[in-house]
Parts: C-alpha cells; sequence; structure tokens
C-alpha cells in the first residue's frame, strides 16, 4: 500500500469519528488559512503601518471569523485583495462549522430523543420489554408507590422513547408522584441493559411479549441478565408456556421468580368456573386500590394459636401463617405461632394493621350451624378450545367428583386432544360453531351446572374477544327465554372489552393478561408474596370459596364480621370477607368486599355469601 494510500486511509478514519472530529478539522484548516493570509498579508505589503506579526494575525483571524469586515478595509491593493481572499475563504469556513454544529446538535437531540443516555437512579423498578401488560404494571406500581417521594419505573423496549412515553401516558394518565423514565433498546443486549443502571435497581420486571414464541424472547433477557457483573437485584419474568420453566430457571438462577402465565390463568379459570366471583376476589387481592396482602411478625402473637390470631387485628384480616417450610393458609386452628413464623394478613395498608385492644366481640346466638353438602358429580361444558384448555381441563379434573362429566363444542381441530388419563371426568367432545344460537341450543346447555367460554387461539386477540361476546349474549338470551341457571365464567384478552362483557351478565370473566400484569406488579414489590399466591391458585390445600351466608350467621340481622370470622373459625375455615347479592353485576367489585370493619354492624340477606378460605 502507497503512502498516498495508508495517508488516504488514515483521512478517512478521523473524518468518520464524528462531529467532534470534523470540527478539528476545520480547525486546523483554519489556523493554516489565518497564517497564510497574514504572511501574505506581512510579505506583499506594509500595511497595516507600524503592526507587528502578532497584530496581523488577530487582524487576519476577524477577517476569517467576520468576513463582512473586509468592506471597511482601506490600503493598498495588495493588501484588500489577500483581506479579500482571507474574508472570502472564511465564509466557507464559518459556513462549514455553523453546517456541523448544527448536525453535531441535531444528533444529539435526536439521540437524547430516542433514550439512549444511561439513567442516574437508584432504588428504581425496571421494566424489561412491552407487551399489553406494561400498562397494568406501571398502572399497580404507581398506586403501590403513591405516597412514596421519587419513587421511578423505568422502561426498556424495542421501541421509540417518545411512542412510549405517549402510549403510557393515554392508557393510564397522571403518574402522580411516580416519575417514568423511558430507553430505547433491546432487552437482550447486555450494552443496551447497561443503560438502566441495574446495579441500583430495586427489582426487574421481565415481560413476555407478544407475537411468536416470547418465551425464547424472555430466556435471552434473562441469559443477559445473568451475564452482568455486579449486583443482582430480584428478578421477576412472565411465560407462557410451562415447558420452558426448566429453560427459564436454567437461564436466570436463583434470583428469578418466574410465574407460568398459562398454569396460573388456567387454575383461576376453573376456580372461577367453580366459585361464582372467585376471580373478583383475587383481583381485589392482586390489585393495590384496596384490600392488599401482607406479611406481618408480631412478637404478641408468639405462643398463641391460629384461630386465636384471627380476632388479633380490627382492621386486618389473618389468612395465613409464612412458616420456615413455605407459607400455608388457614392451616389447623391448634397451629401454634411461634417466635419465627410470619402472620399472612389482609389490609388496606400497611400503617393500618394494629393489634386490636381488648378481646373481640361476637354475638354468640346469631352463629349457625349448616351441615356441610358432600361433593356429587357434575356436568361441565367448554366452548371452544386453546393451547391452555389441555390444561384447564386437568386442573378441573382434580376438583370434581369421580363420574362427573365435560362436554367440549368448538370448531378448533385440536378440541379435546391430550386429554388421557383423567380420574375423575368423562369427556365427550362435539363439533360447533359457539356464535351460532341453534348450534348452542342443540347442546342443551340448560343440562350443565358450569360453562366455561374459552378464547379461541385460531384467531388474533380482539377477534376472538368478539365472538366470545357473541357466545355471552346468546347464553344470556338463552337462560331468559328458558328460565334456566348455570353459572358462566369467559375468558378474554382485552381489559377495555370487560365493560361489553358486563352487559351479558356472565358470572366471571378472566382477564388473564390484566391477572398476570397484577401478578408481575406485586411480585416486584415483594416477591415473598409468590408462595402466597402459588397457594390460592393451587388445588391442594385451603382455597377461597363464596359459601351462603345463612350457613354461618342469622340472616336479615344485623352482626359484626367478629361474629362471622367466628362462625367459620368453628368449621375449621377462615372467612375473608363477602359478597352481596345485590351488587353482584356493579363494577369495579360485583359486591366483593374484603378485609370489612370487624366492628360495623353487617346484614347478610338470601343470596349474599361469606368467602372464606377452606379446604373444600
Amino acid at each position: 500500500m502507497s503512502l498516498r494510500e495508508r495517508m488516504r486511509y488514515w483521512f478517512d478514519n478521523t473524518m468518520s469519528r464524528g462531529t467532534a472530529s470534523l470540527i478539528g478539522w476545520l480547525a486546523l484548516v483554519s489556523v493554516g488559512l489565518v497564517l497564510v493570509v497574514a504572511g501574505l498579508t506581512a510579505w506583499l505589503t506594509d500595511e497595516p503601518e507600524g503592526a507587528g506579526f502578532g497584530e496581523v494575525l488577530w487582524l487576519s483571524l476577524m477577517h476569517a471569523m467576520t468576513p463582512s469586515k473586509v468592506a471597511s478595509d482601506k490600503g493598498s491593493t495588495a493588501f484588500l485583495a489577500v483581506m479579500f481572499v482571507g474574508s472570502l475563504a472564511g465564509i466557507f469556513i464559518v459556513s462549514i462549522l455553523v453546517g456541523l454544529l448544527s448536525n453535531g446538535l441535531k444528533q444529539k437531540i435526536d439521540r437524547l430523543r430516542r433514550g439512549r443516555s444511561r439513567i442516574a437512579e437508584s432504588g428504581h423498578t425496571v421494566v424489561l420489554g412491552w407487551s399489553d401488560q406494561v400498562f397494568t404494571i406501571i398502572g399497580e406500581l404507581v398506586k403501590a408507590h403513591a405516597s412514596q417521594r421519587g419513587s421511578v419505573i423505568a422502561v426498556l423496549a424495542d421501541r421509540d422513547k417518545l411512542d412510549m412515553e405517549e402510549e403510557i401516558r393515554e392508557r393510564i394518565g397522571d403518574t402522580g408522584r411516580t416519575r417514568l423514565v423511558c430507553r430505547t433498546g433491546r432487552p437482550t443486549e447486555p450494552g443496551d441493559l447497561r443503560l438502566m443502571n441495574l446495579d441500583k435497581a430495586r427489582s426487574i420486571v421481565v415481560l413476555s411479549p407478544d407475537g411468536e414464541d416470547p418465551d425464547a424472547h424472555v430466556i435471552k433477557i434473562l441469559l443477559a441478565l445473568a451475564k452482568r457483573a455486579g449486583d443482582h437485584p430480584p428478578v421477576v419474568a412472565s411465560l407462557t408456556s410451562s415447558r420452558n420453566l426448566a429453560a427459564a430457571r436454567l437461564a436466570g438462577g436463583s434470583q428469578v421468580h418466574l410465574v407460568d402465565s398459562d398454569d396460573t390463568a388456567s387454575r383461576l379459570i376453573v376456580q372461577s368456573s367453580r366459585q361464582s366471583g372467585m376471580s373478583v376476589v383475587c383481583m381485589d387481592l392482586l390489585n393495590f386500590d384496596d384490600g392488599e396482602i401482607y406479611l406481618r411478625s408480631d412478637a404478641a402473637l408468639t405462643g398463641r394459636s391460629y384461630g386465636e390470631a384471627l380476632h388479633a387485628y380490627q382492621t386486618a384480616t389473618v389468612i395465613g401463617l409464612r412458616r420456615a417450610g413455605g407459607v400455608v393458609l388457614n392451616p389447623p386452628m391448634d397451629t401454634v405461632i411461634t417466635a419465627e413464623d410470619e402472620v399472612v394478613v389482609i389490609a388496606h395498608d400497611d400503617s393500618l394493621i394494629h393489634l386490636a385492644q381488648g378481646e373481640a366481640s361476637f354475638s354468640e346466638k346469631d352463629i349457625t350451624v349448616a351441615p356441610a353438602t358432600p361433593l356429587e358429580p357434575e356436568r361441565t361444558l367448554v366452548l371452544n378450545w386453546n393451547a391452555r384448555a389441555e390444561h384447564i381441563v386437568r386442573y378441573l379434573d382434580g376438583y370434581v367428583a369421580p363420574g362427573s362429566m365435560l362436554e367440549i363444542a368448538a370448531g378448533h381441530p385440536k378440541a379435546g386432544t391430550g386429554l388421557d388419563g383423567l380420574r375423575n371426568l368423562t369427556v365427550n367432545v362435539k363439533e360447533c360453531d359457539t356464535t351460532d344460537r341453534y348450534a348452542l341450543e342443540a347442546l342443551g346447555v340448560g343440562l350443565y351446572q358450569h360453562v366455561i367460554v374459552l378464547s379461541d387461539d385460531r384467531f388474533k386477540p380482539q377477534h376472538a374477544d368478539t365472538r366470545t361476546l357473541m357466545t355471552l349474549l346468546q347464553l344470556r338470551d338463552m337462560q331468559t327465554v328458558a328460565g334456566e341457571r348455570y353459572s358462566i365464567v369467559s375468558e378474554m384478552h382485552d381489559e377495555n372489552n370487560r365493560s361489553l362483557a358486563e352487559v351479558t351478565e356472565a358470572d366471571d370473566i378472566v382477564i388473564s393478561d390484566t391477572v398476570i400484569g397484577l401478578l408481575l406488579a406485586q411480585l416486584a414489590e415483594n416477591r415473598h408474596l409468590a408462595d402466597v399466591f402459588s397457594y390460592l391458585f393451587d388445588s391442594r390445600g385451603s382455597e377461597i370459596y363464596p359459601r351462603p351466608a345463612s350457613s354461618y350467621v342469622t340472616k336479615d340481622v344485623p352482626v359484626s364480621f367478629s361474629t362471622v370470622i367466628e362462625s367459620a373459625r368453628r368449621r375449621g375455615e377462615t372467612a375473608i370477607g363477602y359478597r352481596l347479592a345485590s351488587g353482584v353485576n356493579q363494577p369495579p367489585h360485583y359486591g366483593v368486599v374484603l378485609n370489612p370493619s370487624k366492628s360495623q354492624p353487617l346484614t347478610l340477606g338470601e343470596g349474599d355469601s361469606v368467602i372464606v378460605l377452606s379446604e373444600r
């Protein structure tokens, strides 16, 4: 390679280094121009008279920087010619300089606009990725941080920074004291992760994105997080398929808590189909609006039994214990609380968790005793089919009595597949267009106790929700015409469609993405709650049941909630709230009241329910 080629290669490299390098070259050219003009002035002319070389240099510099000065020059023709040439060259230099500065400033503004600067925050919550769940998570974290000054939520996604901020503002509105920081980047790239100052973060939430094979994207993010050096804050991630849990655990390590979206949503759908209002209760427990779950240590409870602890708090409701072996909800009433145990309570705020003064007061004469009803075979109808339907059927099989019947009616080509080995259910599959009124009437829906309407995954989410709404409207009209009654639980994708579905008066509507978003927000605040919610959604152990209020207290008579708690305690159950029949169709709580005041009079009548934690 010749010297000329090497010099050109070196020059090209310096020119490609950006605005600063270009300005440096321009400065060298300017210095050269000033020296040349000053030298020519000193050599060819005697002007300005008596001026030293330094003054000539200054004069040349002024002409190069301010070309208009040539208009006021006086002197010989040679002097004016040299100054004119210097001023003319200065015009080009100044023009180039203005252009370079303008371009460099524009690039800097574009870089800031795209969110490529490293954030300087500490104690912040980081959200990696983008999906519809991001709005639920940010909205709930804003509520959780409402009383905290200076809280920050930072989002990193492969989207335009301004677009993210605008969409979040439109969907969530005012974030109060919580600041929102968005950065553009790929969460799978370690270099982009450095923008989020993860070493100082309080917790990290990894979202499962929309599109094909989202779990692979989540696992790549977990690998990128594991590759980082420095502190590793707790990480919460959601997966769409149980099959990828092992790979995600291996990629993320011990600092990652994984939420199985399919498994959680399937369990909630099954429980909601059997217990009307279950999804509303779980949503109330998962969000930060009213009752929240807290873990509390109180030395005053050491040595007392769990049954005695049920009356220990005036403004909080005890639901279980966190022990060395894990969380147990509604343990045996004679379980002794040790110094190492934490009490699991529902409260409106952690500042309201105080031990009650004095002994609990309840009305003995208003406590009723009702015999337990045996579990009998049931008939359940499942309309439509999707990827999580197999999980739903298998969980349902664990709840029902032997000899129960399950009818699957769907137009899906995979409907009813993969259901070998069921113990309690007998399954029949029928071809059916679930939006067709005549096809639904031919099923004899009135013969079933429970109807589950699933979202058909052959269609896009919005179209699937539209078909679900059509099916719910048909079922409601069929109920009205025939005077029949069966529980209806539906699965939907978009929370915005819930208000439309309320017209159908379905018993429960499960928005799976919203549920997972709420759960991720809870775990981002306190990852120890994972054991509590896992226990709630499991068919083993105690679960949430709405039971007739008349089985616990005298109906239509004012009683305190302490009386309800005592009645449930004698049955080995933990009462956590009630549901009023008059509010079943009234959002947002649909008649459900959790953690009510223990002393305020309460009148429960026909159709009202007591919400309890019970084995069955």
